[in-house]
């Protein structure tokens, strides 16, 4: 070291050379950057080129396996082993009036022709191939002989589980997720991955790596998130049991826009082993697997598939309450309670019209409804919700972002993110005399600032948790009819509208079990009354709302059932009872 200083000290250059020599060093300094940046871009794109050539070549292979096998098998009826609801083929399989194997090829082909429409896979599993050729192993399971088709985040040996993020792609998961190898003991063929939101926190469908998915209805709308890709396949009829995953509604939001059942059980009924979120560690709203299907009574065999010893062996933090069927198939008259609006976000009218109908039907069917208004929606929302997500101001989720391109169905929500929080204040303060809801926003996504604050975020959670409770108790109701976010939005404005999920995200904060069931269909008089609607605050946010739903006469509309937690059998209960009374009015 001292060798090194004495030749420096002996080193002497005049100013000229001084300067030249400065201005050379920067210009190297910058010629590396710039050689450095464009190597990071094309390592980028080498990536996401990498991943869609994998999908490719997986789409490819299946294609000429589904050929190959109807070549060879001309007699199996596809059209008729797609038409069965989940129970029938189940019934099918297990008498041996149907193979696997033509149920298999039948789903498979059915797939391959939806997501050249939608766009709604990630890859092919081929190992399922392999998977059907022993499947007479697992005869006695629930789902024997069943495709199955799981979110991009559900770990699957050898597979990406990217979350539409460059920084998961080439990360292949190293051992399957509990819920697969459940559903793999039980006799299903878990066949394909399907598309989500870059960064899972978004109700549309869309990343850079696979692009957008759109929905089975109308593909100029979205199939919506972050379980988009399960949405379309379910609603286009290439699967006919799904796995998604749900922090804020990103089962049912799906399950509402592509007129489809989903389901959120209680966070902890099932495993959540193998299921990657954006990031781990937020605990104040928690997100929970789940599956979606075209029926009720295929969520509640899926649920009891899974609720098995299996299950409670592989992963021992799950409480090993298997599914009450009783409960489920109880026919005793229930106590609902029922509201329009939570004070904070506003319906379109076709949503209220949907929820309306229900009410009435439930009520010839001998249920009584009773008004329910729920507690301080709009603090939840900003103080619960909103910090609790963003209790690090959003740094871990720019940070997962970083080094990669920018979906346009994210950007929104990632330039308020990356705004300086000092920058937030000061906007939020500016802003208090025009908006009621951007401030609160812009404070809460500020985060939290010390250890003593996020005990204080927990704390205040579990209070709300304990007051709502209080409160349902006190209007002694069982289950609770809600509005369902819908009908299907158009593109872009997804990452605009992330208010709107007060509808759904605070079961996610309350760990209360919720579920979609599609029960209309929007109406050229919802088309007019949309356009007269007033909304609650008459802000930018809804108008915009009120753009981001036009256009969607002959769209899904759902409604949302509610129950108190680990009560997942009665709110699939009160589903199945909404459920069927919708199908005998239409009947």
């Amino acid at each position: 070291m001292e060798t090194l200083k004495d030749l420096v000290k002996g080193v002497k250059v005049d100013s000229p050379t001084a300067v030249l020599l400065t201005t050379a060093a920067c210009g190297v300094g910058a010629l590396l950057m710039v050689v450095r940046t464009v190597s990071g871009h094309r390592a980028v794109k080498d990536k996401i080129q990498r991943a869609r050539s994998r999908r490719t070549e997986s789409l490819q292979r299946a294609e000429q396996e589904v050929l190959r096998y109807k070549q060879s098998h001309p007699s199996c009826d596809s059209a008729a082993i797609l038409s069965l609801s989940l129970s029938e083929l189940t019934k099918h399989l297990r008498e041996g009036s149907l193979c696997p194997e033509d149920v298999f090829y039948s789903y498979m082909q059915k797939t391959l022709a939806v997501h050249k429409e939608l766009n709604c896979c990630t890859e092919i599993l081929l190992e399922s191939f392999d998977q059907l050729r022993t499947i007479g192993s697992n005869k006695d399971g629930l789902l024997y002989g069943v495709p199955i088709s799981i979110k991009d985040n559900v770990s699957y040996k050898n597979y990406d589980c990217t979350c539409g993020i460059i920084m998961n792609l080439s990360q292949p998961a190293a051992k399957d997720s509990v819920i697969v190898e459940v559903l793999k003991k039980q006799g299903a063929i878990p066949f394909t991955k399907t598309n989500l939101p870059q960064a899972l926190l978004n109700y549309d469908c869309s990343n850079p790596i696979f692009g957008q998915t759109v929905n089975p209805y109308n593909h100029q709308k979205t199939s919506g998130g972050s379980s988009g890709g399960e949405g379309a396949l379910i609603g286009g009829g290439g699967s006919i049991l799904g796995i998604g995953s749900d922090i804020g509604g990103s089962i049912r939001i799906p399950a509402s826009f592509c007129g489809i059942c989903g389901f959120k059980p209680t966070t902890g009924r099932l495993s959540s082993q193998g299921i990657i979120p954006i990031y781990r560690g937020q605990k104040c709203v928690l997100s929970a697997p789940g599956p979606l299907a075209r029926d009720v009574d295929s969520l509640a065999l899926c649920m009891q598939a899974l609720l098995c010893d299996h299950m409670f062996s592989l992963d021992p933090t799950v409480p090993p309450l298997p599914f009450n069927l009783q409960t489920y198939q109880s026919s005793k008259p229930l106590r609902i309670g029922y509201f329009e609006h939570d004070g904070y976000t506003q319906p379109p009218p076709s949503m209220i019209r949907g929820l309306r109908e229900v009410k009435a039907l439930l009520e010839q069917a001998g249920h009584t409804v009773v008004p329910y208004e729920p507690l301080r929606v709009s603090h939840a929302v900003n103080e619960l919700i909103i910090k609790g997500v963003f209790s690090d101001g959003a740094a871990t989720l720019l940070q997962k972002l970083k080094g990669g391109p920018l979906d346009p169905c994210l950007k929104p929500q990632v330039v308020l993110y990356s705004i300086p929080n000092w920058l937030k204040r000061i906007l939020g303060f500016l802003l208090t005399p025009f908006s009621t809801r951007v401030p609160p926003v812009l404070s809460a996504l500020c985060g939290v600032s010390s250890a003593p604050e996020v005990w204080k975020q927990h704390a205040a959670v579990e209070d709300y948790i304990s007051e709502t409770i209080a409160h349902w108790r006190k209007c002694n109701i069982d289950v609770l009819l809600c509005p369902m976010i819908g009908p299907a939005f158009n593109f872009l404005y997804c990452g605009k509208l992330t208010c709107l999920s007060s509808l759904t995200m605070i079961y996610n904060l309350l760990n209360f079990p919720a579920g979609a069931v599609p029960v209309s269909t929007v109406t050229a008089q919802d088309e007019e009354d949309l356009k007269h609607l007033k909304g609650l605050y008459r802000d930018t946010w809804e108008k915009m709302h009120k753009e981001a739903v036009s256009g969607a006469e002959g769209l899904p509309l759902a409604v949302q059932c509610v129950a108190l937690p680990w009560q997942d059998e009665l709110c699939l209960r009160f589903m199945k009872e909404v459920e069927q009374l919708v199908k005998h009015k239409k009947n």
